[in-house]
């Protein structure tokens, strides 16, 4: 399976890219709806956040509260840090579950809101973004959600910012038309991308970089460090260091089809991977991670991705 984690701003528009990836076979994951499941009523995160913040944030039903355990959690660091440390488990163990349960041969897509924020990125096979600006998004929270301007620009002002969204991105989804454009480039990235994606990764097969999907790419200056980052997720302690080497560009393609593209709009990294002196075998969590052998080599793999090229070399320490 490869996992793709979906994410952007309150109002941003995800709901409408999950949709349409869910009509075409997706297996959705989504954190909020986890986040919900884990302290319904009878359960035990319910029975520990009582614990730990009172029985004032129960509703008369015997439900959560949620703007009372607001008011108690958020007052400061010490609290905030106490609710994480009994949601968050909770939420992974439920998502361990669902990503157990997933067909081998599926597109995962799981939507966090958050996941910039939790410096989340590295541990998807590829991410993906769905942008719009911060005005665009208050008139969509004001006027179909029913929330306070103030409401809606605070809470836009405490995440992250889209150029940090953007540096950790895979895929920049724009979202400042309507709701049947995004859909239908949810559509085309499914069918183009993911697909191909979800096969190479299967058939242990790199991929043929395709031009115009790698020149879309939402920042090509941080492709490089977003390889590494995604082999340090994969690897961990078995490397002991990863660094970009080289950067190559896809330029002969571009003439080939006739593109008037700069070598800038298509980095093609190479990245040098060192081993601990005891490991081996590292060729499968490679390929499961997105990056299978390339034919003939004993230690070079490359990107099954098409639209993100790259080779990984590796070498014992």
């Amino acid at each position: 399976m490869i996992r793709l984690g979906l994410s952007g701003g309150i109002g941003a528009g995800k709901s409408t890219v999950a949709k349409t990836f869910i009509e075409r076979g997706a297996y959705l994951i989504d954190a909020d709806k986890i986040a919900r499941e884990v302290v319904e009523p009878g359960t035990p995160g319910l029975a520990a956040l009582v614990e730990a913040f009172g029985a004032e944030i129960l509703t008369d039903d015997g439900s959560l509260d949620r703007p009372a355990l607001a008011a108690k959690a958020f007052v400061d660091e010490e609290q905030r840090q106490k609710l994480n440390a009994i949601t968050h488990p909770l939420v992974g163990a439920r998502t361990r579950e669902l990503l157990e349960a997933a067909p081998d041969d599926a597109i995962v897509v799981q939507d966090i809101p958050l996941l910039v924020e939790g410096n989340m990125a590295p541990f998807f096979h590829l991410v993906v973004m769905v942008h719009a600006d911060a005005e665009t998004r208050v008139e969509r929270l004001t006027t179909a959600r029913g929330m306070p301007e103030d409401d809606a620009r605070a809470r836009i002002a405490a995440q992250a910012t889209d150029e940090q969204r953007r540096a950790v991105s895979d895929v920049w989804m724009d979202n400042s038309g309507t709701t049947e454009d995004l859909a239908n480039a949810a559509a085309t990235l499914w069918s183009e991308r993911l697909v191909a994606f979800e096969r190479n990764v299967r058939a242990r097969r790199p991929a043929q970089p395709l031009v115009h999907l790698v020149a879309a790419d939402p920042d090509p200056s941080t492709l490089g460090t977003r390889l590494v980052n995604r082999l340090w997720a994969i690897l961990g302690d078995k490397a002991t260091a990863i660094t970009q080497t080289a950067t190559d560009t896809l330029a002969s393609e571009a003439e080939t089809l006739g593109l008037e593209l700069s070598p800038a709009d298509l980095t093609a990294p190479e990245v040098s991977v060192t081993l601990a002196p005891a490991v081996r075998g590292v060729a499968e969590l490679l390929a499961d991670g997105g990056f299978p052998r390339v034919d003939g080599e004993v230690d070079v793999y490359a990107s099954a991705d098409p639209g993100r090229p790259g080779v990984v070399r590796t070498i014992v320490g």
